[in-house]
């Protein structure tokens, strides 16, 4: 049973790399719907806007918070900021976003492709000469993979400005003073390693969520399945390469 199992995650591992495949043999920008481009971007991107806000703002304020007690130990309370840009910026706020789009954007792809598919919504878009791959795949992993870098950086900035509060909370500092020494503790080989990686974590997001939604079986109990298998298994591709780009980082 073990070895069947395996032979099935095999089979499936196989269908996801040609579906994922596929996508850059779609990807004509003379092809693209614009409109329904630009409405994902909005309806995936922009409506992220508040949970991303008020993830970030917490990650900041309790990193913060957490980290002060440890840091005033050995004297260091005036190095916190400095600690807070690093964290947030390389590690925390790409990953956590990341994770929280992966709830919300990967299972909202599967439940709605996985309900067009159980009512025939797509073979209709077949028998009707539109491609569904282009119009429905192409246009929302595109979205994900160029909403999640702004949606990460602007997590970036919520989870300083939370720090600040943090920072605050026991301290004097001027805003003007904290952003000075965490802008002084970063550098382009902190930044630029972790900006790039979020475009991988946007496509994943969306590939995983149109796969499972694209493949679900008939009836309606396959929609749930399908919502629940894209949040899982977007959030471990996420800390797969996650994991991947912090070796090739460290080896740079």
């Amino acid at each position: 049973m073990k070895r069947l199992t395996l032979y099935e995650e095999g089979i499936h591992l196989g269908k996801f790399t040609v579906f994922s495949g596929r996508f850059f043999k779609e990807l004509q920008w003379k092809n693209i719907e614009g409109k329904e481009l630009l409405k994902q971007c909005y309806e995936l991107g922009y409506r992220s806007l508040p949970l991303v806000s008020l993830t970030g703002f917490i990650m900041g304020w309790v990193l913060t918070l957490q980290s002060r007690p440890a840091m005033a130990k050995f004297g260091a309370e005036s190095w916190i900021p400095n600690m807070v840009g690093l964290s947030l910026v390389r590690e925390i706020a790409p990953v956590i976003t990341a994770l929280i789009c992966a709830g919300r954007i990967s299972s909202g792809i599967g439940a709605e492709l996985g309900s067009m598919r159980v009512t025939e919504q797509i073979d209709a878009m077949e028998v009707g000469a539109i491609q569904p791959y282009q119009y429905l795949v192409v246009t929302r992993t595109l979205a994900t993979t160029l909403m999640l870098p702004i949606l990460v950086i602007y997590a970036d900035g919520i989870g300083l400005l939370g720090g600040y509060l943090g920072i605050n909370h026991h301290n004097e500092m001027t805003l003007q003073h904290y952003f000075r020494q965490v802008f002084d503790a970063l550098a382009f080989s902190d930044v630029i390693p972790a900006v790039i990686k979020t475009f991988f974590f946007g496509f994943f997001i969306g590939m995983v969520g149109c796969f499972k939604g694209f493949h679900a079986s008939s009836g309606t109990e396959s929609v749930g399945k399908a919502a629940n298998q894209a949040v899982v298994a977007a959030s471990l591709s996420i800390f797969i390469i996650d994991l991947i780009a912090v070796q090739l980082t460290d080896l740079l």
